[in-house]
């Protein structure tokens, strides 16, 4: 037994070892640090299980239990962590269920009652800890299929509790850790499988967060959250392959703030960064969600919209103009306008992003020369089409 104890005390110090020597570059990661003091946590609560029998009770059981009760909190509030689901009310939930479950156990213990009380009590305790990240890891839509897998693993680890409270209501203490048999088997199994499930499980979801938040920076604008040059274009190419196989119509929009450097210079380039940002917004609203939208660079954007002909694509374009127009940013000192270039064309094999662009820029410029604030659609791609 003894030899199971100190095997889960190296097993948590090894898994400490290796988040320190991963954390000294992500000082500031919250689910990590969270995580690597719940490893601390358990392996000094299993260690103190180590001297059951020849400490006090209340070290080996009333204190050692609380700890585990902590570590259960921090390592399951570390996976919320990860799934940006540990809000503010969540955390106090937290806070206030750890607190009412270690007076409850220590409360337990000075009563004086059976072991398999305490067995009970620990056993669905420690369930309700596990229950909501699992709860939220499978329920999610959005969730990887690594969450999913997660979130079901640890469903099997709630039910196993729930089993053994129930069989401590039937069996009594024949069910505790430290009473030799078949079930003691089973129970130090059950240890080890949820300590590789905890820190294997966390690696690989950190790791998959990293790697999603490094696809978001390579793939996204840092100042206005849509999507940059880049990746507009390849989303757009496969976009245009896809509709020309159905022999669909598409829509090129392009379009920049009027008199942007103007604005620059007199209000500051912070101001000027918060008109982008503010108007990637509206624009973002404004738009369905199979169009593509994206910075093409300085104050230039794009929007790709699929399976839109002129009309629509007239009636999009100048609601988007006039939207702008009349729209009042109040945390901004002043009102802007854009000037749009349209293009439509029914797409085909031979259709490339970039003469796209070349025709929506001409009729850019033409708004740009009839005054400003207006739209203006490129037929040149038509009169091609129809020659």
């Amino acid at each position: 037994m003894k030899t199971v104890f100190i095997s889960l005390v190296f097993g948590h110090i090894f898994t400490v070892i290796l988040i320190r020597a991963y954390r000294q570059n992500y000082m500031k990661d919250r689910a990590v640090n969270m995580f690597y003091l719940s490893k601390w946590v358990q392996a000094i609560a299993w260690f103190m299980l180590i001297f059951r029998n020849t400490a006090p009770d209340f070290f080996s059981i009333a204190v050692a239990n609380s700890f585990l009760f902590i570590g259960a909190a921090l390592e399951t509030a570390s996976f919320l962590v990860l799934q940006k689901a540990f809000s503010k009310q969540i955390r106090n939930l937290y806070m206030g269920y750890t607190t009412i479950t270690i007076i409850g156990f220590v409360s337990i213990y000075f009563l004086g009652v059976t072991e398999t009380t305490r067995i009970i009590y620990a056993s669905i305790a420690t369930s309700l800890f596990i229950l909501y990240p699992a709860y939220r890891m499978i329920s999610d839509r959005q969730a990887s299929s690594l969450q999913h897998l997660m979130g079901y693993l640890y469903s099997i680890v709630v039910i196993s509790l729930w089993f053994r409270a129930v069989f401590a209501m039937y069996f009594g203490a024949v069910v505790g850790l430290f009473t030799t048999g078949m079930y003691q088997t089973f129970t130090f199994l059950s240890l080890y499988l949820i300590m590789i499930l905890g820190n294997t499980g966390f690696v690989l979801l950190s790791k998959e967060q990293a790697d999603v938040d490094l696809l978001r920076i390579a793939s996204y604008d840092d100042l206005t959250g849509i999507l940059n040059r880049r990746t507009f274009m390849i989303e757009s190419k496969n976009c245009i392959y896809e509709l020309a196989k159905k022999q669909q119509s598409v829509s090129y929009l392009l379009f920049d703030i009027d008199h942007y450097k103007a604005i620059n210079d007199t209000y500051g380039h912070h101001i000027g960064d918060r008109v982008l940002r503010d108007m990637a917004i509206l624009v973002t609203e404004q738009l369905e969600e199979q169009a593509i939208f994206g910075r093409y660079g300085g104050d230039e954007f794009a929007i790709l919209l699929p399976d839109t002909d002129e009309q629509r694509s007239s009636q999009i374009a100048e609601q988007l103009r006039s939207t702008i127009e009349h729209h009042r940013f109040h945390a901004l000192p002043l009102s802007y306008t854009i000037s749009v270039g349209v293009v439509t064309v029914s797409a085909t094999k031979e259709t490339q992003l970039s003469m796209l662009y070349q025709h929506s820029d001409r009729a850019l410029y033409e708004a740009k020369y009839a005054g400003r604030n207006r739209t203006a659609r490129s037929l040149v791609m038509v009169q091609e089409e129809s020659g």
